[in-house]
């Protein structure tokens, strides 16, 4: 199954755009799931059918989704107050009700990820179409699960020597016997559910389908948001230019703007990957006629897969080299800091902590270079853990 994530700036018919490319595929015979994390019902205008927190059928083969968070986050909340009622209990709490219950900061984001996994998981789709947030929202949501499941590892390491050691003495200062064993098997739950997320994300099959208007704000939008992107691991499928206006002869006000929107695409085109156009229809487009007006591309079959390899260059240079693509990355906003088998890696605003290939943890780091649009980070076998030649 295939999984097109679609993001783009505030104000730049992402929505709309996600709604048409769904439409179309569905159109094709492709099994498709929209999903949308809109609180508002902007993909049914677009549409013209209402979506809902149950999925619906919109058209023959298209299914619409938009998940209820504060739904959601009752139902954990009860579950939970269910599982820790003897602890609950012997601290004299009271219980919440359902009703009195309101979502607390990121329970949409949790919510929004588990109906991905889900939807993901599911064998009633071919293709799951995801309307994300604007583009610094949803480059947040993407790097949730791998974040969360970093600070369960270190806050809770398997190995629970941790909780050994600080159970007796967390007792003493609650008063009351501390549930070590509850809190691992809830953090092994949950280290379970962001690891599904997080294998929808990482999938060779997910791509993400870039949506901008043309212009000053846009360019800025794409050129922020593409190192940001290939830093996730995720590929860019296609740049879509939305509203595009048709060329003007005469003087108007809007000639202004088509030279604009002009700049804009030339140099969008030079850059590498598939460039769309989508003409502005001089109206907001709604129901099935206007989103097909709007011609947006099929969905790539055969999505090429985002690889970070390491090249062994020991015998030319002395040094491995770590391949890692980041298009649009500036030299200047770059950083690197190595923190034991993990290395740090900053684009600009971006931040991503991974692990090391197993080869490169016996080495230290060379140096580091970006090429045409990739980091290369050379390492040096360290002698002391490095075997040696013949053994």
């Amino acid at each position: 199954m295939r999984t097109l994530l679609i993001t783009g700036p505030g104000g730049s018919g992402r929505t709309t755009i996600a709604a048409a490319t769904a439409r179309r595929a569905a159109a094709g015979g492709t099994r498709t799931l929209l999903l949308s994390a809109d609180r508002d019902d902007t993909l049914g205008a677009a549409l013209g059918h209402p979506t809902g927190a149950a999925p619906t059928e919109a058209v023959p083969g298209l299914t619409t989704w938009r998940p209820d968070a504060a739904d959601r986050f009752r139902q954990d909340l009860t579950d939970f107050q269910t599982r820790a009622s003897s602890v609950l209990d012997l601290l004299g709490a009271a219980r919440l009700d359902a009703e009195e219950v309101t979502p607390l900061p990121g329970a949409e984001e949790l919510t929004f990820l588990r109906a991905l996994r889900d939807a993901a998981l599911s064998e009633r789709h071919d293709l799951v179409v995801v309307d994300l947030p604007p583009l610094p929202q949803a480059l947040a949501l993407l790097a949730l699960p791998e974040e969360l499941r970093r600070y369960l590892r270190r806050l809770l390491p398997a190995e629970r020597q941790a909780a050994r050691a600080l159970r007796p003495v967390l007792g003493r200062l609650a008063g009351v016997p501390m549930p070590a064993d509850r809190l691992y098997e809830t953090a092994a739950r949950w280290d379970i559910e962001l690891a599904a997320v997080e294998a929808v994300l990482t999938d060779p099959e997910t791509a993400v389908r870039l949506v901008a208007e043309p212009g000053p704000a846009g360019a800025d939008a794409v050129r922020t948001a593409t190192p940001g992107l290939a830093l996730r691991g995720l590929r860019t499928e296609a740049l879509i230019a939305n509203r595009v206006l048709p060329d003007e002869d005469g003087g108007t006000w809007l000639a202004g703007l088509v030279a604009q929107q002009g700049k804009t695409l030339a140099e969008w085109r030079e850059q590498p990957g598939a460039l769309h156009t989508v003409p502005h229809l001089g109206r907001e487009p709604r129901g099935g006629d206007d989103l097909g007006a709007l011609g947006v591309p099929a969905v790539n079959p055969a999505p090429d897969p985002v690889e970070w390899p390491v090249a062994d260059r020991i015998a030319e240079d002395g040094v491995l080299v770590w391949h890692i693509p980041l298009p649009g990355a500036i030299r200047d906003e770059l950083d690197l800091i190595r923190r034991g088998d993990e290395l740090l890696i900053t684009a600009g605003p971006f931040r991503r902590i991974v692990a090391l290939p197993s080869a490169l943890r016996r080495c230290t780091v060379a140096g580091a270079g970006l090429r045409e649009g990739e980091l290369r980070v050379r390492f040096a076998p360290d002698p002391g853990l490095w075997p040696a030649a013949g053994r």
